[in-house]
């Protein structure tokens, strides 16, 4: 059986050469204390000011309402080497090779018999759904837009976070592979969110019958897509999901500073290496390439999970800052000791988050 999937993953690592896109995450497990995130509600918004955000990124405790203990801060520093050495791994100079290794992870880890996988062609773009195999939920859906810096990452590798999706929330959701930079570069992964998101109008779904999510710069794709159908004065989605979101490719939120040490993950040679592939030559601060930048008056209720410890932590402080100035219904969960996309990981703090994420989502299908 295992053979026969790996057979499957070659044949579409052929036809699909040019298409894929994920960031790599991962996440610590400690008591559950130490894992309790600091929520930051739409209404408590305007204490997220410069002071603020500075003694987040700076270490202070402020709000987290835990105790760090020695043996706490062992076990999180051998898991964060331990994330270091796996993203290690799956790290490689050859993109494709990259690519490929995250769609042997994705199948790894997505192997269970709880959930179901069904291909679909959307209009030439490969596509899935992603479902339990039980009976379940099928007024709403979730429209996922994996992450991987626009370079990497699939529908494949994503299963880390939509079968987690799927099975938390009773309801099925739709991945698709955007074609990828440096092969594809801006504006061609938004067309295909905006292929998909046609795709599933045409279904016969409406707009408030779908809550998109996405992780890292799927995070800014889900952004970028709904500032776009704002732009044509379109219905927009019931509600947002944002899982460490890379909101600003201008790179100049102080945790690019105060983190780089702290995240196991990300680098800012990394990051510039995206935005060259992804947006070269572009104005960076437009914001269907930066959405940190966007008009977000009238964007539908918004959700955010963040790592303490990734240097993208200010691209969501900042981007919830100005959700609460547009009064946009927002929330934003920190999560003590946790890194970039700490949800892909099997360890309890991701399986936490991913519930907290089926309550913001069943609270708004209310």
């Amino acid at each position: 059986m295992r053979v026969k999937e790996e057979s499957k993953i070659q044949k579409r690592s052929i036809r699909k050469r040019n298409e894929r896109d994920t960031e790599y995450g991962t996440e610590t497990e400690t008591k559950p204390e130490a894992v309790k995130p600091m929520a930051i509600n739409a209404e408590r918004g305007n204490e997220i000011d410069a002071g603020m955000e500075t003694d987040i990124e700076t270490g202070i405790e402020t709000g987290k309402e835990i105790e760090e203990t020695e043996g706490t801060d062992k076990r999180r520093q051998g898991l964060m080497n331990l994330i270091r050495r796996v993203h290690g791994m799956v790290e490689n100079a050859d993109i494709e090779k990259h690519r490929q290794s995250q769609d042997h992870i994705g199948t790894i880890l997505s192997n269970t018999k709880a959930i179901e996988y069904r291909e679909v062609d959307i209009d030439g773009m490969y596509g899935e759904w992603i479902g339990v195999n039980r009976a379940h939920m099928k007024k709403y859906v979730l429209l996922h837009c994996h992450g991987g810096g626009y370079s990497t990452g699939s529908s494949l590798y994503a299963r880390t976070l939509t079968s987690k999706l799927a099975e938390s929330t009773s309801m099925d959701v739709l991945c698709f592979d955007y074609r990828l930079a440096p092969e594809h570069p801006y504006p061609a992964a938004l067309e295909d969110a905006m292929r998909t998101w046609n795709y599933l109008m045409l279904l016969g779904y409406g707009a408030r019958d779908v809550i998109v999510t996405g992780d890292s710069a799927g995070g800014n794709l889900a952004l970028a897509l709904t500032l776009k159908l704002k732009q044509e004065k379109r219905l927009l989605p019931r509600a947002i999901i944002l899982m460490s979101p890379w909101t600003d490719l201008t790179s100049t939120g102080k945790s690019f500073q105060t983190k780089a040490e702290a995240d196991p993950v990300l680098n800012c040679a990394y990051i510039d290496r995206m935005v060259q592939a992804y947006a070269k030559d572009r104005d960076l601060t437009e914001p269907l390439i930066s959405p940190l930048f966007g008009d977000f008056e009238g964007f539908p209720p918004t959700y955010i999970q963040v790592g303490e410890n990734e240097i993208l932590l200010s691209d969501a402080l900042r981007l919830h800052r100005t959700f609460v100035e547009k009064n946009v219904p927002v929330k934003i969960d920190i999560y003590p000791g946790m890194w970039h996309v700490f949800q892909m990981s099997p360890v309890k703090a991701a399986r936490a988050a991913m519930d907290k994420n089926a309550e913001f989502i069943f609270d708004v299908c209310r």
